[in-house]
């Protein structure tokens, strides 16, 4: 009985951090967040037909601008009007081709509904001293501080280099 109340225990804790989650770069590769431990992450839901997603510019901007600080992590999402129906190889030559994207990008995955990625679901509950809940469109963000932890969340019309982000870099 005991074996079976510390599996259970050790299958429902919540996640501590943003480094307890599985993930795949675009090209299907295994990644995890902890590999940029000790700075600081931008975790970004984005897709290549949005009105916001010029917002790759500037996301690449702040990348080489803080770079060693911080690490911007693309998670291309299809789940606002259908805005990124591309393969990973569309989205990441589409990226490249157009924004000269060279910060990480994650398979392609789903930020809300049924099938969120836990990721997602994490993020969007975790407490935090701007707001939770449901994603409300393409390119929200999420800082992660240099220990994991959510400290920001910014919708979609904060810009990757306003003084409303940069201030806490």
């Amino acid at each position: 009985m005991k074996i079976l109340a510390i599996f259970f225990t050790l299958l429902f804790v919540a996640p501590a951090s943003v480094y307890d989650f599985k993930l795949k770069t675009i090209d299907g590769d295994p990644f995890s967040l902890a590999k940029y431990k000790g700075k600081k992450v931008l975790i970004v839901n984005t897709a290549s037909k949005c009105g916001f997603t010029p917002q790759y510019a500037e996301l690449q901007k702040l990348a080489d601008t803080y770079k060693d600080k911080l690490v911007i992590v693309g998670f291309p999402a299809n789940n606002f009007g259908q805005q990124e129906p591309g393969t990973a190889t569309e989205i990441k030559s589409f990226c490249q081709k157009n924004y000269g994207v060279t910060f990480p990008l994650s398979e392609k995955i789903s930020v809300k509904g049924d099938d969120i990625d836990p990721l997602f679901k994490y993020l969007t509950t975790t407490p935090n001293p701007d707001f939770t809940g449901d994603i409300q469109w393409n390119f929200e963000k999420f800082l992660i501080d240099e220990n994991g932890k959510l400290i920001h969340r910014f919708r979609s019309k904060v810009t990757p280099m306003s003084e409303e982000l940069t201030k806490y870099l």
